[in-house]
């Protein structure tokens, strides 16, 4: 049995753990563009990027904001239920964040970095794991495809074994297991007001807008 002194000890050590959780956090906001909402005609068009940029995306900002609110309120009122409640909300919207900030990132104008082939060590990496590039893309392709619902398509990094590797997620999922390097939205909102049910033609064409210059970075600091 604890003495009382040394429960008290416990709950005070327990409470300061929890001030940094406590502490007001600088909400998200919408990143810019680093490009125009018609910069990526004709692969995507540019109903589809001010609608997926200015309100989905906003969306998820807004929303993971609101439950990180609650979650603060949550944590001042030691209310573990609304604590747990709250989780599926900041994973969602928190992880649609993440994504989008990441996947804008990875697209440029076509001419501009979009669609020029990765070079050097992310390359080799890629001719390595997969044989060529060519091969590459169709087996991401075929996994981007295979989403069932709505998910993301990735090329990541995994740290273990030193080689990229192909993952898909759901929903608004972060890529978790690897260094995520390439992510593709596939949800119908990337592409339905364009490509409509087909989602193979989006695939097939969002690579002539990819921006293998942000890829290279990001495997250079991963591996």
């Amino acid at each position: 049995m604890l003495s009382i002194a040394a429960r008290s000890i416990k709950s005070t050590s327990f409470k300061s753990a929890l001030r940094p959780l406590t502490a007001i956090r600088t909400k998200v906001t919408l990143p810019d563009l680093p490009y125009g909402y018609d910069a990526l005609e004709p692969y995507i068009n540019t109903e589809i990027m001010k609608l997926h940029h200015s309100k989905h995306h906003q969306t998820y900002v807004n929303a993971f904001n609101q439950a990180e609110e609650k979650l603060q309120g949550a944590f001042k009122a030691n209310d573990l239920t609304e604590q747990l409640a709250l989780q599926n909300a900041l994973k969602f919207n928190g992880g649609g964040h993440i994504n989008h900030t990441l996947f804008w990132q990875n697209l440029a104008p076509k001419g501009k970095g979009g669609g020029s082939l990765p070079k050097g060590a992310l390359a080799s990496a890629i001719d390595k794991e997969f044989g060529s590039f060519d091969e590459f893309v169709k087996k991401f392709n075929t996994a981007a495809a295979g989403v069932q619902g709505s998910g993301w398509a990735w090329l990541g990094y995994n740290k273990q074994f030193k080689r990229v590797e192909i993952a898909t997620t759901a929903n608004q999922d972060p890529l978790l297991s690897l260094t995520p390097l390439l992510g593709i939205d596939v949800w119908e909102h990337a592409y339905y007001l364009q490509y409509k049910n087909v989602r193979p033609d989006y695939l097939k064409n969002i690579w002539e807008v990819v921006n293998w210059e942000t890829v290279a970075e990001r495997f250079a600091k991963a591996a």
